[in-house]
């Protein structure tokens, strides 16, 4: 089935993006990777912005889909490391975001708002299932240690991509999900029973 150029415009900037960063790329340089005109890219998007707002919007509703996790919700570790998983790897396909996350939050002040919405989703999410840790006794803290566990798990899904970059200056395609997974695995561990603490240990050795 022939992709249609909207389509292949989005997910050639995508790649672009990702692999020498947004500010980096030009409407210019994304038409000649596609071999189109720039008029026929500007048919389709009025400008790179348009561009990034539409990447951002797919990834915002593969976010929110993840994040939409009920509060009386049972959840096994496995099913944890599943899930953060899944948040890292769609992290890893909209990594240009993250690469220079304030920069490009403060060239684009449509996407803020938006921003500071998953922020507070993720975090919502990861309480969520802190507390169904806590309910099924596996997980013991206090109000105020769930506070900081549940901002540093997000501080880490926020920041894991220009961190994980710092190992691969010359390489921004080598991104590894499972090494954002391990961090957070880590960070749940101390407030695990031993017998979690050990399954949280065979669990991180998988990432590596």
């Amino acid at each position: 089935m022939k992709v249609k150029t909207r389509d292949r415009i989005l997910n050639t900037s995508l790649a672009l993006f990702n692999s020498l960063g947004e500010p980096n790329v030009t409407t210019l340089l994304i038409s000649d990777e596609l071999d189109i005109s720039p008029g026929n890219l500007y048919y389709h998007f009025k400008s790179k912005g348009d561009i990034v707002s539409q990447l951002f919007e797919a990834y915002e509703q593969e976010l929110l889909d993840l994040l939409n996790v009920p509060e009386d919700v049972v959840i096994d570790l496995d099913q944890i490391g599943i899930f953060l998983h899944l948040l890292f790897e769609a992290v890893a396909r909209y990594r240009f975001l993250y690469q220079d996350l304030v920069n490009v939050l403060s060239r684009y002040d449509s996407l803020q708002s938006h921003f500071r919405k998953l922020l507070k989703k993720k975090e919502l999410a990861f309480r969520t299932l802190c507390n169904s840790l806590k309910n099924q006794e596996v997980m013991t803290l206090s109000g105020s240690e769930l506070d900081s566990l549940c901002q540093q798990l997000n501080l880490t899904l926020c920041y894991w991509v220009s961190f994980d970059s710092l190992y691969h200056m010359n390489d921004r395609d080598a991104v590894n999900p499972g090494r954002g997974v391990y961090q957070m695995m880590n960070l749940l561990a101390p407030f695990l029973g031993a017998e979690e603490r050990q399954q949280v240990q065979a669990m991180s050795e998988d990432y590596f």
